[in-house]
């Protein structure tokens, strides 16, 4: 089976991973994001700030692989704050349909005690089922 590696246009290079890997069958696995911009920064040090960041960073990935935000089939949110995520929700929902719209893929959330860039508030992997262009 052969795949090919996503990496957006204008994106500072991964070190040690992949943003993306497309398979030949059009399982496209959306590597970790955070809320850091394409050079990897950090614009912003809120929770919703850096999750609509997170969300525009999978939606790159995605459109990076010929996607769009419907193809998206699964979410993995990782939080290192529960009572922050909670507190928030009215923003939470706001931000994900402004970025990704009324769709709503399986999702799981788990609440972790760190990610490994400190700065980061919360991780979001992807799966999504890119359908070939015909």
């Amino acid at each position: 089976m052969t795949h090919t590696i996503i990496q957006p246009a204008g994106w500072k290079a991964a070190k040690g991973y992949a943003n993306g890997v497309l398979s030949e069958d059009g399982t496209l696995y959306v590597g970790g994001q955070i809320g850091w911009t394409a050079d990897q920064v950090f614009e912003a040090h809120d929770f919703i700030s850096q999750m609509e960041q997170t969300l525009r960073n999978i939606m790159d990935v995605v459109q990076a692989a010929g996607g769009e935000a419907s193809d998206i089939v699964r979410l993995t949110w990782y939080v290192t704050d529960k009572k922050t995520y909670l507190a928030h929700q009215r923003e939470v929902g706001e931000v994900y349909r402004k970025v990704l719209g009324r769709h709503f893929p399986a999702m799981t959330m788990v609440v972790v005690s760190a990610l490994v860039e400190d700065e980061a508030l919360l991780e979001i992997e992807a799966t999504a089922k890119i359908r070939p262009k015909v």
